[in-house]
């Protein structure tokens, strides 16, 4: 799953277009830019949490923002 998801990200948005920060409550979010698919979002969590010695993501919610360069913010849980 994770090999799918790198994948995804090498012919899609680059990584460094993507926010990515950790909350204190663990969530990591995902800013996103208009180019994104959720599919992208979710491999560049996927990628934070192999960071955090986690192998997976999970959704926890989304929320629109008011940016304009990342108008998407995607919120997932590390596990596994």
């Amino acid at each position: 799953m994770a090999i799918g998801g790198l994948s995804l990200m090498a012919c899609g948005t680059p990584v460094s277009q993507f926010g990515i920060y950790r909350q204190s409550d663990g969530i990591i979010g995902v800013h996103a830019p208009k180019s994104a698919k959720e599919e992208e979002t979710h491999a560049a969590a996927v990628a934070e949490c192999l960071k955090l010695g986690k192998r997976t993501a999970t959704i926890v919610g989304s929320r629109e923002t008011f940016n304009s360069n990342f108008p998407m913010t995607y919120l997932y849980r590390c596990g596994g």
